[in-house]
């Protein structure tokens, strides 16, 4: 069974630690075996690519690489905070702010 994590495909987040710290991106991907996320504009590495069919130049492309899944935080309305879980008014589980108890969307 997988385990749930605070973040989602396409959540806002805020860069914890490394050479990103204080940025923010969109996650693009998740590896829940390696804990890690791919979040959209953030730790862009250079990675040499070797000519094929439908890249036949080749060259030095730039990518992003992922990140441990604890140093990012979910980021709604400007606000950054630590994710909780609570029942819905449906019965359901939700995720919430802790810092200000608004609903992830």
């Amino acid at each position: 069974m997988q385990k749930k994590l605070h973040v989602k495909v396409g959540d806002t987040v805020k860069v914890l630690s490394g050479e990103s710290k204080d940025s923010e991106g969109k996650i693009l991907e998740i590896d829940r075996k390696k804990n890690r996320v791919i979040v959209e504009g953030v730790n862009v590495v250079k990675k040499h690519v070797k000519p094929s069919a439908s890249n036949p130049q080749g060259g030095i492309e730039e990518t992003e690489a992922g990140i441990h899944i604890s140093n990012v935080m979910v980021v709604q309305g400007g606000v950054a905070s630590k994710v909780g879980r609570k029942k819905g008014d449906d019965g359901k589980s939700v995720r919430y702010l802790k810092k200000n108890g608004e609903v992830v969307k």
